[in-house]
């Protein structure tokens, strides 16, 4: 979970605040010079951005990352540089920030290439909030797949409950990939049944079962 300033203000020490306080400093001094870097100029704060885990420590590295984009109401070129070149930390902290900056779904390649990867981190981090705003419904299908796939669990879906509810196609898919495991001699991850309880309408929600019929259409593969 993100920490707010005050609190990483009580648990962080004196040279580690003192290293923050110049960071988002320059993050706002960024945020409000309208003259933008060069194509090959980054500004002072992204350097600050990659330092964030050696500084304040890697228990605080999200939370200090998070505080720097929005500071520096990150545009996309940053929010895009920051992904691309960056340590699977520092992608995850860009992805978990996104719902946070004035972006609207121009950086939703960022989340459909952390749905790509096998980083469980990634992938977690890739179903947040923003995801949930703005993945399209068979964008956002696959995304809960490829949770149940990689073993996050599903906890880590933003507002699974709203847009699974009456999904009779995510429910489809599930069905599809418990007859996949079973037919292969696996178990059935628990968090797929909870995922096909939620796809039920609320009036009939409690008689929702796993399926055992054969699959209406081919099975999903690992594909993401």
């Amino acid at each position: 979970m993100l920490k707010s300033r005050k609190e990483l203000d009580a648990e962080l020490g004196g040279a580690a605040r003192a290293w923050l306080d110049e960071a988002l400093a320059e993050a706002a001094h960024d945020a409000a010079t309208p003259d933008a870097p060069g194509p090959y100029t980054s500004p002072p704060w992204e350097l600050r951005y990659a330092a964030a885990g050696r500084q304040c420590g890697p228990e605080h590295a999200d939370s200090v990352r998070s505080l720097l984009l929005v500071e520096a109401r990150a545009p996309l070129s940053s929010v895009t540089r920051l992904y691309e070149r960056g340590t699977a930390a520092e992608r995850r902290a860009v992805l978990l920030t996104l719902h946070r900056l004035d972006l609207g779904s121009t950086a939703l390649p960022l989340v459909e290439d952390a749905l790509r990867a096998n980083d469980t981190r990634l992938v977690a981090a890739a179903v947040g909030p923003y995801a949930a705003d703005h993945l399209d419904p068979h964008a956002w299908r696959h995304a809960v797949l490829k949770c149940l796939f990689t073993e996050v669990p599903v906890a880590a879906v933003a507002r699974l409950d709203d847009r699974a509810r009456g999904d009779a196609e995510l429910a489809r898919m599930l069905g599809d990939f418990a007859d996949e495991r079973t037919a292969a001699g696996r178990a059935v991850p628990e968090d797929l049944r909870t995922v096909l309880d939620l796809t039920a309408p609320a009036d009939n929600g409690a008689h929702q079962a796993p399926p055992t019929a054969a699959p209406a259409a081919p099975a999903p593969t690992e594909e993401s």
